[in-house]
């Protein structure tokens, strides 16, 4: 637990509203090995959930009206379960978006208020959204009495940024924050909502690349790519993406246009690497998870496009330091994070070449964090 942030929390919460929280919740960013634009179209993913997160500090209300204040942003949102709309700060829409998801659902709510904060960079590709919306159900669960498993929680903020904030993300980001574990990432079967718990490999650290570039999802190619991949899948005449094999793909005499084929060739080329990356883990073989992540970047850049020249810089850089293994960018693209697999004896030397090379190249200051595995989405009681 961030003891600081905690004291933070409760501090503040005190202040905002005369008394003490009856309730932590915590609910972690997450940063992507590999398997990327892969989930919507049903496939595998290898995230871990990371040591950054949302934080909401609560206590229960006795009507049915939630309040919660962001630090972030020094505002307070103020809604009534009774009629949701959409009105209001941005980002106070995914809490109500669960709030409506969940309703959807034939679940009870109750009210409650809170203060909000957390230290996973917004925009980044950190998946600060899916914090939000995961935090945000373990809230409406406790005060409630609501008994949710994570694949209830992964659901319920999918839903909730899908059909009320329109963004059209799939279920990753909430599945790593509902159901991290510490020291592992996650093999998620994106189709039947499975997981499999891998190790990361000993003696390396995973190294969060912060471009200092963001993107707003909404307003990017991203729903645009997602329309790809279903135009691409309704030409194959198959369910989605996943039901397609590379070889079979490869092998086919009636190739849709250009830039379909080059989509369908990243996803189903991702999919072999994420399942094949995971295998490597298993066996403890980090040079050849390290090869995959660079060629998952590769393919990011080439037959998805959505790689920028301020993430191909970062990514280049880290490729040639001593000590790191693989290198690609995290998230959605268009800006944001990239990931690397660093040995551990190499990080601090590492983390400040990495900044001087990216920042000679481009002018920006990057951030760069070593990142530890952390555990899923939690509630604490407070005395």
């Amino acid at each position: 637990m961030n003891s600081v942030l905690k004291t933070r929390l409760i501090s503040w919460f005190e202040d905002r509203f005369g008394e003490g929280p009856q309730l932590l919740v915590r609910a972690p960013g997450r940063v992507n090995l590999i398997g990327e634009h892969t989930d919507y179209n049903q496939g595998w993913v290898m995230p871990l959930a990371i040591d950054r997160a949302v934080w909401i500090a609560l206590r229960p209300r006795p009507d049915r009206r939630v309040r919660v204040f962001s630090v972030a942003f020094s505002e307070m949102l103020d809604f009534s379960l009774e009629r949701l709309r959409r009105e209001g700060p941005v980002w106070g829409e995914y809490i109500k978006g669960v709030a409506w998801a969940m309703k959807h659902r034939g679940q009870a709510l109750a009210g409650w208020e809170g203060v909000l904060d957390g230290d996973v960079p917004i925009g980044a590709g950190l998946s600060s959204s899916a914090a939000l919306e995961t935090a945000a159900v373990k809230a409406f669960a406790e005060v409630g009495g609501l008994k949710l498993t994570g694949a209830d929680l992964a659901e319920i903020g999918r839903r909730a940024e899908n059909d009320w904030v329109g963004v059209s993300c799939g279920v990753m980001d909430q599945m790593i924050s509902a159901g991290g574990v510490a020291g592992h990432a996650l093999l998620i079967d994106c189709r039947s909502l499975s997981a499999e718990v891998v190790p990361l490999p000993a003696g390396f650290t995973v190294m969060v690349l912060d471009t200092a570039t963001r993107r707003g999802l909404m307003d990017s190619a991203y729903n645009q790519r997602r329309s790809e991949c279903q135009a691409a899948a309704d030409f194959f005449k198959v369910p989605s993406l996943r039901d397609l094999a590379l070889k079979d793909f490869e092998s086919r005499t009636d190739p849709p246009e250009e830039h379909l084929r080059r989509r369908v060739r990243h996803v189903l080329s991702e999919n072999e690497r994420t399942l094949d990356a995971a295998e490597a883990m298993r066996r403890g073989e980090a040079e050849t998870l390290g090869r995959l992540m660079t060629a998952s970047h590769q393919s990011l850049k080439d037959d998805f496009e959505v790689s920028t020249p301020a993430l191909n810089v970062m990514v280049e850089a880290a490729m040639s330091l001593p000590g790191c293994l693989g290198a690609r960018l995290t998230g959605a693209g268009f800006g944001g994070c990239a990931v690397a697999l660093v040995r551990q004896e190499e990080c601090a030397r590492f983390q400040k070449e990495v900044v001087f090379l990216y920042e000679k190249a481009t002018g920006l200051k990057p951030a760069v964090h070593a990142c530890q595995a952390a555990d899923g989405v939690q509630a604490f009681g407070l005395a």
